[in-house]
């Protein structure tokens, strides 16, 4: 069964911004968000929701939506930012971030899910799933997964025992597996639960 289209607009005619996050749910390395404004007419029959593509369709999509998209931008959070103000607000400060980026000011924002916090200037509309429903949104979910992905693949040479050439900091096994055995580093999000109550008897003394 043929999968519905995406759609252009919320409002047609509108300058709109497509707004997405990745790495809300790992447990190591920043959180990371695409603003993507594309043009009225842009079509392209792989782009959908990053979580439903290939590692490869990603790779080839991004170049893509660099060069057509009439503007666009990453921003980042920091663990140091994410222990700082929790993880949601620093999602919405990278949100900002890739916002702030855009060469050109959009008339609104196409937010991913269901809460933001208003960006001065810009009328925002939620939308659960949003990336997987706006065009604009699917781009800002590409873009955030493989700039993401990019830095813990950086982050991995440096800190090669965890793995996240493989899990990207999310809490895999193996991941998790690694943090017994060499406790946390630097890039990991202290205030998360990196393991299960019962085996947080790790030392984080030398890293």
């Amino acid at each position: 069964m043929k999968k519905n289209a995406l759609e252009s607009f919320l409002i047609a005619g509108r300058v709109e911004a497509g707004v997405d996050e990745a790495g809300r749910g790992c447990l190591a390395g920043p959180v990371v968000a695409g603003a993507v404004i594309l043009p009225p007419d842009f079509k392209h029959p792989f782009l959908n929701d990053s979580k439903q593509l290939s590692e490869k369709r990603r790779d080839e999509l991004r170049p893509i939506i660099e060069a057509e998209a009439i503007a666009w931008g990453v921003g980042y959070a920091t663990v140091e930012e994410i222990e700082e103000i929790n993880i949601l607000q620093a999602a919405f400060l990278a949100m900002h971030r890739a916002v702030a980026q855009l060469s050109q000011s959009p008339d609104a924002l196409l937010i991913d899910g269901n809460r933001f916090k208003p960006y001065p200037n810009i009328q925002h509309t939620t939308v659960i799933g949003g990336d997987g429903k706006f065009l604009s949104i699917a781009a800002a979910s590409v873009l955030a997964k493989t700039h993401r992905d990019e830095e813990m693949m950086r982050l991995h040479e440096a800190f090669p025992m965890y793995r996240w050439d493989k899990n990207r900091g999310y809490g895999t096994e193996i991941h998790r597996n690694a943090i017994r055995e060499f406790g946390a580093c630097i890039h990991h999000r202290k205030s998360f639960a990196l393991l299960p109550k019962q085996l947080t008897l790790f030392s984080t003394s030398g890293h």
